[in-house]
């Protein structure tokens, strides 16, 4: 890809306001989508987080009244919620670690300080009193890595945090799983009468936002 590609794609891209509920996202398509999901990276390389995808209509339905009603909910071809850990666990990290172990063939026993840090800072420290905050901001590293991505594959998206947190939460079940709805993002194509596609794009010029040191 080269330099002027990306920066295409990126002005390509806006928050769609309408979507084309006739259109879907092709099978191929969504698979790499999914994937550059997974392969969001996140601190400690913990992953704190599982990704729901919404595609039947009756749960969109459900959702939707407590998302302001936006229509982006239920006229997206595939509707994404970023759901983050509530708290971590010492089970947890042990997971992770034996996936780790798994894919790299590393010995377990060669992770015991590393695990042991973590331990230590985000089940025993400071930090283990707001993981839950620091679970969500990781869940914004995954929705910029996959709003990247659709925009790289032509395909439309709207993030969304006006919602219900707890009501999603008590719609889809997770609470129980330790789990709370921090963000979503409707994923899908955009109408031919949404006005907002063609609309300038308006960002402060890089003078204003960006300065070397």
């Amino acid at each position: 890809m080269s330099h002027p590609s990306l920066l295409d794609d990126l002005r390509w891209r806006y928050a769609t306001k309408i979507f084309d509920p006739a259109k879907t996202i092709p099978a191929d398509t969504w698979k790499t989508l999914e994937e550059s999901l997974v392969l969001t990276p996140s601190s400690y390389g913990l992953q704190p987080w599982t990704f729901l995808i919404v595609t039947d209509p009756k749960t969109k339905a459900a959702l939707r009244p407590h998302a302001w009603n936006q229509a982006q909910v239920t006229d997206c071809s595939h509707f994404v919620i970023f759901a983050s850990k509530t708290t971590v666990s010492p089970e947890f990290v042990d997971k992770n670690f034996a996936r780790t172990s798994e894919v790299r063939g590393v010995p377990a026993v060669k992770l015991t300080a590393y695990r042991e840090m973590i331990l230590a800072d985000l089940v025993r420290g400071a930090r283990s009193h707001v993981v839950a905050e620091w679970a969500a901001r990781q869940a914004y590293i995954a929705l910029g890595q996959f709003m990247l991505a659709c925009a790289v594959l032509r395909v439309d998206a709207c993030p969304m945090e006006g919602f219900v947190p707890a009501e999603f939460d008590k719609i889809l079940g997770l609470t129980q799983r330790g789990l709370t709805a921090t963000v979503c993002c409707a994923a899908g194509y955009r109408a031919e009468a949404d006005k907002y596609a063609t609309a300038p794009k308006v960002r402060f010029k890089p003078e204003n936002v960006v300065e070397y040191i």
